[in-house]
């Protein structure tokens, strides 16, 4: 079920520190997710969390798991278009900043990841 909570990834993985640490991260946190009763109604993904939804990313899997319950993940294009990914995308959509604004203003929770 997803609800009015939106979760924002702005780095290509979780924290700080080594990146395979960082992917293993972020991999269990989705993974997690897709397993909790009450899911985001919002997944947005910019700057360098746009990495995580293109091809070549290790957490394609718990995405599109997530995106087939209903969570909408919205990558900046504008962000795409700077690192070269706009081709690669291969789960969610393509929005602009104003889809990513509309969700944090809908959101009575935003996390930032």
């Amino acid at each position: 079920m997803a609800s009015d909570i939106m979760i924002q990834i702005t780095t290509n993985g979780m924290g700080q520190g080594p990146q395979d640490l960082q992917l293993t991260l972020i991999g269990k946190y989705l993974e997690l997710l897709g397993q909790h009763s009450e899911l985001p109604a919002l997944i947005a993904f910019y700057t360098e969390g746009v990495r995580l939804v293109v091809e070549g990313s290790p957490v394609l899997a718990q995405l599109t798991a997530l995106e087939a319950k209903g969570v909408r993940l919205v990558a900046c294009s504008t962000c795409l278009n700077y690192f070269g990914l706009t081709d690669k995308l291969r789960v969610g959509i393509a929005g602009s900043m104003a889809d990513i604004l509309e969700g944090q203003v809908r959101a009575k929770k935003v996390i930032s990841l």
